[in-house]
């Protein structure tokens, strides 16, 4: 083995000279998703915040003609105002974000006991204006709901007959769970930091000794060319895991700087949470230095191993999306599934739910028979004369 200790401290050495290498391994694939989800989600949470804690401005229509209704909607923090004249363009094009039309005949029916319609415009294709418009609607509601149960008390009617059927919500979400949906992405952030921790030296460990011919020099020494590709992938492995643990220590920091208090949510991402994630971690990262070093052998430059191993990176999103898209009950052979195994796994560890002994071990054991496999099948690729041949 001592062969393969040369060769992996020769690509450690090498790497940790090239500043391009650095700057991706250790700064870039880390730290980029944790700095941009804490940036974006604070300003999220913060904006929702500050919205909910104002005053919210909405354009009425025939003000006059409900002045009860329009009285609640000030005492309920709604801040009324004039209306444009053309309503309907102003909320298209987006002048105007809400506006409530109360009609001429509201008075005559609402005086005569019926119902009483009024109008609510909005653009539902403004994602950012969904949460007013959910909240002047329960304004609305709840002045409706106060003024229905005060009509069937003068009526000798108890409110109750007009609800036979009340639904008590009881939320068992814990608060660490309400974090982990804040969270969502973690999973899938680890991963890409698997991915992209160890390309470019496993880019530059084959393709690029190659392009610089100086592959062919190391190959043709005295020595098992499995115990060269063993350094090479321990190389690349390496510093995956540094991604890895780089990218976990930023999210538990990020983690410190969001309002979740204020959110009714807990995070628990330190150093328990990063001890139980790295095992968990480290059969996908050798099955990841292993296939990256094989696309990598198949290209003849540098460029062009790169274009291969981007996207190679596309594949972590594909049980990302299915996790997102179609949300389903864990099975107990989908641990068995590399990538999405590993998400499922950092999944229930970000929930705070306890992982079976049985789910791990398929989970680990599955993961390292597939790097197994490609390892061996790199090896078979690695002996062959046409590996250091550059065109």
């Amino acid at each position: 083995m001592s062969a393969t200790w040369i060769v992996y401290f020769k690509e450690l050495r090498e790497s940790l000279r090239d500043r391009r290498v650095l700057l991706n391994t250790f700064i870039i694939g880390p730290l980029l998703g944790p700095v941009l989800f804490i940036v974006l989600i604070n300003f999220i949470t913060s904006r929702e915040l500050d919205k909910a804690g104002k005053p919210l401005p909405v354009a009425v229509i025939g003000a006059q003609y409900a002045p009860n209704l329009v009285a609640a909607l000030k005492q309920s923090g709604i801040e009324v105002q004039a209306p444009p004249s053309d309503p309907e363009a102003a909320v298209r094009e987006q002048r105007v974000e809400l506006v409530l039309r109360i009609p001429e005949q509201f008075a005559a029916e609402w005086n005569a006991g019926r119902v009483a319609q009024v109008e609510l415009l909005f653009d539902s294709s403004r994602r950012e204006g969904s949460g007013s418009v959910e909240r002047l609607r329960n304004v609305v509601r709840a002045y409706a709901a106060r003024i229905g149960a005060m009509r069937l008390v003068m009526r000798g009617l108890s409110p109750a007959v007009s609800q036979p059927l009340v639904i008590a919500e009881r939320d068992q979400a814990t608060a660490q769970a309400r974090g982990a949906l804040l969270f969502a992405m973690l999973p899938y952030m680890l991963v890409f930091a698997t991915f992209f921790g160890g390309m470019f030296l496993a880019i530059d460990a084959t393709a690029g000794e190659r392009e610089r011919q100086s592959l062919e020099p190391l190959l043709i020494n005295p020595v098992v060319r499995s115990r060269i590709l063993l350094g090479k992938v321990l190389a690349t492995a390496s510093f995956s895991v540094c991604s890895v643990l780089i990218s976990l220590t930023a999210f538990a920091v990020a983690s410190r700087f969001l309002p979740v208090d204020k959110l009714g949510m807990t995070l628990d991402l330190g150093v328990r949470f990063i001890a139980q994630v790295l095992p968990v971690m480290l059969p996908l990262v050798l099955l990841v230095a292993v296939l990256q070093t094989l696309v990598a052998a198949f290209a003849k430059n540098f460029r062009e191993a790169q274009t291969y191993l981007g996207l190679l990176q596309i594949l972590p999103l594909i049980p990302s999306m299915m996790l997102t898209l179609m949300p389903f009950k864990p099975q107990l052979w989908m641990y068995g599934v590399p990538l999405v195994g590993q998400q499922l796994v950092i999944t229930q560890l970000l929930r705070a739910e306890p992982v079976g002994l049985i789910p791990l071990a398929i989970c680990f054991a599955v993961t390292a028979v597939a790097g197994w496999l490609v390892l061996r099948l790199t090896q078979r690729l690695y002996g062959g004369e046409q590996l250091a041949i550059s065109t």
